[in-house]
């Protein structure tokens, strides 16, 4: 502890003497979070760069606050965003420059509560409502980032099971709060944060005792499922994109493939089986061709298939779907995804923007799902979170509320891997783990070329497949039916940090902006506290 306590004095002086030392801290803990995120995974570094923030926060003026909260944000989001470089500059650029800045904004409350008595408790819950705001503003906000999905190796990851997501951000957030302390605190006063950083330490490693064990309700019932990463080529344009009747034939043929194996007696046969998101980009039902491709296939698997395929809607627009296709009956019942990539699946403001550069590539809007579908094969009942739908607590939550006893992210990510960097997979992987512990269910990743895998309800990984290969995973799922407490109390976790963060806010502003009371007759006058400055 000694160590890290000087680590950090090193970096945040006790006295700010210069200018640079306070937005120097803020870069530097914009870079250490970033290596609490896979690719590197550190998760450690998850406390140690929030700390830095909050520490030159702590006594700063809202203005100051502001540019240095921006900048940890610049410093924090353009790298781990790197990956929608693929898609150009400009993409990566505006939305780290907006995340950033958002940031910066929310930071301004940071001082009006930093004097309060227990303080780093405040910076948590203002942490875990900023992360809030996040997820929600502008254009349905963008939740990546948040603190809880970088912990799928952590011992907090339990926390997910009582509380989801903000719960996990919270118990790092108090963490980072009272290093933050820690090293704001003069020589002599630190008995207080030391034993607050020790008991919040302490609260992030009982997680562990929080991950949900199997029910003896459910009778151990268990499928076996087969997960298809077709492929798709490599190192593709975006223009090449738009032509995509390859990725189609991949994963019929990888599916025809397991079809052989399982008559061969190689695989046992599944109850159900995955295909990934825009497996088909066009309407199946109605494409001739392709039908009867897919209506072959499933009947020589002779089991239910779940197609992840754009569907016409009306209005000459498009839906992005998971489309459940059974050997006797066809296309049946789909999954609309609700959450729609902002000038990926839609493009606001068409008419100003519809025709600049490659956003001509998207001359059709999607349609947002009204709300979640169960999607059922057997003993199998599926519920699905698209893509990047997976970092919406709402979103995931009322998948499960359907009565689903197995989830299903469905992905297409090689757009962002052409460059070979594998971070956004890495990252939506590290997302659905903690889903699979905040909800007590298994969780299949399905993604065109990589990452793939089969999550356990304890979060671990039992199986999972390389970037730009052709493989088809198979395994044996177990299929929950209880509910954690997350699931059951929903919003209420997130609402009442929040609640408290606001509380904190007005009460110290309140604070500041109250009068010192006229001594009275034979009082003697009350020494004002001494606030160091740092």
């Amino acid at each position: 502890m000694t160590s890290c306590r000087a680590l950090l004095s090193r970096a945040v002086p006790p006295r700010l003497r210069t200018r640079w030392h306070g937005p120097a801290a803020a870069v530097a803990g914009g870079l250490i979070l970033v290596s609490a995120f896979p690719p590197i995974g550190l998760w450690p570094a998850a406390a140690v760069g929030p700390a830095l923030l909050l520490a030159v926060l702590r006594h700063r003026r809202p203005r100051a606050a502001f540019t240095l909260g921006t900048l940890f944000g610049l410093a924090f989001f353009g790298p781990l965003l790197w990956w929608l470089t693929n898609l150009g500059m400009l993409p990566w650029a505006a939305l780290s420059v907006a995340q950033a800045l958002l940031l910066g904004l929310l930071s301004c409350a940071v001082p009006a509560f930093a004097r309060l008595p227990g303080w780093p408790l405040w910076a948590a819950c203002w942490w875990v409502t900023a992360e809030a705001v996040r997820s929600r503003v502008p254009l349905g906000g963008f939740p990546w980032g948040r603190l809880a999905f970088s912990q799928a190796e952590s011992p907090a990851l339990g926390w997910a099971s009582l509380g989801g997501a903000p719960a996990v951000s919270a118990v790092v957030a108090l963490v980072a709060g009272c290093l933050a302390a820690l090293v704001t605190t003069g020589p002599g006063r630190r008995r207080l944060p030391v034993a607050g950083l020790v008991a919040a330490t302490a609260a992030c490693a009982s997680g562990v005792l929080l991950i949900p064990t199997p029910p003896s309700a459910d009778g151990g019932a268990r499928a076996r499922v087969a997960v298809v990463q077709g492929n798709v080529p490599r190192a593709r344009t975006m223009e090449e994109q738009v032509r995509v009747q390859q990725v189609a034939e991949n994963h019929i043929a990888a599916t025809r493939q397991l079809a052989r194996d399982i008559r061969a007696g190689r695989t046992p046969r599944p109850d159900l089986v995955l295909w990934p998101e825009n497996a088909t980009d066009t309407d199946p039902r109605t494409d001739p061709l392709l039908r009867d491709q897919i209506s072959d296939v499933v009947a020589d698997l002779g089991i239910p298939l779940v197609v992840g395929a754009i569907l016409d809607a009306p209005g000459d627009r498009i839906r992005n779907t998971g489309l459940l296709w059974r050997p006797d009956t066809g296309p049946g019942r789909y999954y609309t995804k609700q959450h729609l990539v902002p000038f990926g699946e839609y493009i606001p403001l068409r008419d100003t923007f519809g025709g600049l550069g490659k956003l001509q590539l998207i001359p059709r809007d999607f349609i947002p799902g009204s709300g979640p579908v169960r999607l059922d094969a057997g003993r199998v009942r599926l519920a699905e979170s698209i893509c990047y739908e997976v970092a919406y607590d709402s979103q995931v939550r009322g998948a499960v509320r359907t009565g689903a006893n197995l989830l299903a992210v469905p992905t297409n990510n090689a757009t962002y891997m052409r460059d070979g960097n594998i971070a956004e997979p890495e990252q939506q992987l590290a997302m659905s783990r903690l889903r699979a512990v905040e909800h007590d269910r298994a969780v299949l990743v399905a993604s065109t070329t990589g990452i793939s895998a089969i999550v356990a309800p304890d979060g671990t990984v039992t199986q999972a497949t390389g970037p730009w290969t052709r493989r088809v995973l198979t395994g044996t799922v177990s299929l929950r039916t209880t509910t954690t407490l997350a699931t059951r109390l929903g919003p209420a976790p997130e609402a009442a940090f929040a609640l408290a963060a606001c509380a904190a806010v007005v009460l110290g502003l309140r604070r500041r902006s109250t009068p010192s009371r006229p001594v009275g007759p034979g009082e003697r006058p009350v020494e004002r506290l001494r606030i160091q400055k740092v």
